[in-house]
This record gives C-alpha cells, structure tokens and sequence, in this order.
C-alpha cells in the first residue's frame, strides 16, 4: 500500500476564515494560527501507522500541542479542557493528516477520565507525562459482544488481597499495543448492569494483559484486542468510585463528542480543498472542469454541507465550555454533541464521496489524498457512538424536551 504522505501540497492550507464565528475568542483564532504554521511544517512518513503514531506523539508533544489535553494544574495550557481548543486542534490536525488526529485524540481520551476522577497520585503520575508526549494513552472500554451495549461488558474485575484481579478481553481499543497505559473498564458487579462498572489505570507492562493481536482496518492506524489473564492491579488502580465507572466512561466520552465531529470536519474541508485545487488545473473538452456549471453545483453542495456540520459543531463546544445552564451534562449539550458527531461524520462521507467522483479514476488510486479520506472517514460514523445511537438520542431528547 502507498503511503498517504504528509505535509499536504504548499498550495493547500487548512482555511481558518470559520474561526471568526463568535464561538471562538481572540486566543482560539491565535491558537488556529499558530497550529496551521507548525503542521505545514511537518513531514511524518505514515507507511508504518504505529511507527508514525509514536513519531505525532512525540512532535505534538515537544511542540506543546497535547498540553491541551490536560488541565493547567497538571501541565496543560488552559486551567481546564476547553471543547472549543480541541475542536479546533482536531479540525485543523485532520486536514492536514487523519492519523496526527488520532495521535492527538487518543491522548485526551485516553487520559481523560484521569483527569474527571483520578487521584492526586493517578494524576501527578499520568497527566504531565501525558502532556509532554511522554507516554502514550489508551481507553478500553469496548468488547467482542459490548460495543454500543457498553452494559453486557464481561471482563471481570474481582477483588483480591492486595487489590484487583483483571480476567477477559477488550478489543478494538486504539493504541493497544502501543500505549503505556490503559483506562481499562471492567465489571465489579456482575449482576448490576451499568451500575455494576469500575475504571482501572492498567500500565502496559502489568503481568498477565496481552496487547499482541493488532487488528488491520481499512485506514490503518493502531488497534489491537486485549487481554487479561489475571491481571493482578494494586487497590490504587481504581480510578474514581467503584461502580462508578459507567458513569465516567460517558462523562468522558461527552466532553470528546464534539472533536469527533471536528475531526470529521478537518478531513471534509481536505476533500474540498482538493477538490476545487482538481477542478481548476483539469483541462477537459477544451475547459477547466471548474468551468462546468455541474462542477460548480458540486462544490456548492459540498460546501453546504461543510457549513452546516461546522455551526452544529461549534455550537455544541461554545454550549460545554461557555453557558452555565446548557453545559457539560445537561441534555442540552447531549443533545448538541449528538446533532455535531452525527452531522458532521455523514456530511463529511458524502462531501468525501464527491470528491473522490470529481476526480475520476485518479480518485480511486491509492496514495491520492481522496483515496485515503474516503477509507479515513469511515470509521468515524462507528466509533464513539455511532451514528444510529446518535439518532437515538436526538430522538429521545425531542420526546422529552
């Protein structure tokens, strides 16, 4: 396979026009700024994702950029996680490379219920290091027969002399195999459902988790299955209350839900970029494509589409950080959040898709940029709640509100 080589082309930049929107502040404009001037300049070979992954890590790292996973008291940059900093950090991330994105998300994700719950000790040990790139973060939650239904999770947190005992397996957790630290969920109360949930800080080299079986998707990037085969974790190991750990998962999840539809908005604004670049240098039937009043229409729909994620996306970050009676955790930020993920990821694969048909059989050609977007973005309409329990939500909360 080619590999989707980075920085973009010199004559394509993420546009940062969108950020005069007053969703954003001075210091959000001047962060955009500075983050398209640093991610030009980057060149990562990405033919080994795992391999480029430790490399965005390292580079986000050095450069300060992860210090915005992470509240101030524990090396961030801001006093705490600011949605609307991560919305821009992913959206501008994704244009330029999906897989730097993903370095950079697995570190908020994968620290953040530290960050909501963790100790004083949980938190002076992995939110510096994290911040610094140090080391790398991972968030299991997901199960061969537990994916939406996080409830029927099977892996087995028991009690033990000195702590915990970890039996079972997680799968399609980003950066298994690669993170130096999991946020691991695991049933303490086999009978409880949801109620009977705890979170766990497993370091990756605990005795008894096999992190091995990397699994192959079509946009590579590290995942693996794994497990647990008697895990042995110190009492010091669970992360927030026992039993509370279905409750911090979606806290969690909550304060992400909007970068994912920012992510999907990066790699949408890609794809248009891309395409008008393509329809003005191709010359057909005597014209630019760009002439054709077809092409014309296309690139309108595209950008139709790119706005209207965009204004759901940056409202549902301005309503967590910035309204006292509509912020994190109200059914008004649900309700947001849900709208955002779910618009963004389905217009971005329908604004991807028309990229890719504007460029004609180079479109399908592995190693074009569309190419890599079409398979980048798939996944983004599955993970972190998929699209159908977007809906659920949305339709929930119209019922009762």
């Amino acid at each position: 396979m080619v590999a989707f080589e980075h920085p973009h082309p010199h004559n394509i930049s993420a546009p940062t026009t969108h950020l005069e929107l007053p969703f954003f502040g001075d210091a959000h404009r001047s962060l955009a700024q500075d983050l398209v001037a640093w991610t030009s300049e980057q060149r990562v070979d990405e033919s080994d994702d795992r391999a480029a992954c430790r490399n965005w890590v390292q580079r986000l790292g050095s450069a300060g950029w992860l210090r915005y996973c992470v509240p101030a008291a524990h090396g961030g940059a801001l006093p705490a996680l600011d949605s609307r900093a991560l919305v821009i950090l992913r959206e501008t991330l994704a244009f330029y490379s999906p897989l730097a994105d993903f370095a950079f998300a697995m570190q908020g994700l994968g620290s953040g219920a530290i960050t909501l719950a963790g100790t004083p000790a949980q938190q002076a040990a992995y939110l510096p290091a994290v911040a610094r790139g140090d080391k790398i973060a991972a968030f299991a939650l997901s199960e061969p027969e537990a994916g939406s239904d996080v409830a029927s999770m099977r892996l087995q947190a028991s009690a033990s002399p000195d702590g915990w005992r970890l039996d079972g397996e997680k799968t399609w957790i980003s950066n298994g195999g690669l993170a130096d630290f999991y946020v691991t969920f695991a049933k303490t109360d086999a009978q409880a459902g949801s109620r009977g949930i705890s979170a766990f800080v497993v370091d990756a080299d605990t005795a008894g988790l096999d992190a091995s079986a990397h699994i192959d998707v079509m946009a590579p990037h590290p995942l693996a299955t794994l497990r647990y085969a008697g895990c042995e974790l110190p009492h010091s190991a669970l992360l927030g209350t026992e039993n509370g750990g279905f409750k911090l998962a979606m806290q969690t999840l909550d304060i992400f839900r909007a970068s994912v539809a920012a992510a999907a908005l990066g790699m949408a604004r890609r794809a248009l970029a891309e395409a008008v670049a393509h329809a003005k240098a191709r010359q057909m039937f005597g014209q630019r494509l760009a002439d054709f009043q077809l092409t014309q229409a296309k690139l309108g729909e595209m950008r139709a589409l790119i706005d209207a994620a965009a204004l759901l996306t940056y409202r549902a970050a301005w309503l967590r950080d910035c309204s006292t009676s509509q912020g994190a955790g109200t059914p008004a930020y649900t309700a947001a959040a849900a709208a955002a993920k779910l618009t963004a990821t389905e217009n971005a694969q329908r604004v991807i898709d028309m990229a890719v048909q504007l460029f004609g059989g180079r479109g399908v050609r592995v190693g074009e940029v569309v190419e890599h977007l079409y398979r980048d973005i798939r996944a983004l309409r599955i993970y972190e709640g998929a699209s159908e329990v977007q809906l659920l939500i949305l339709g929930k909360h119209a019922l009762t509100h």
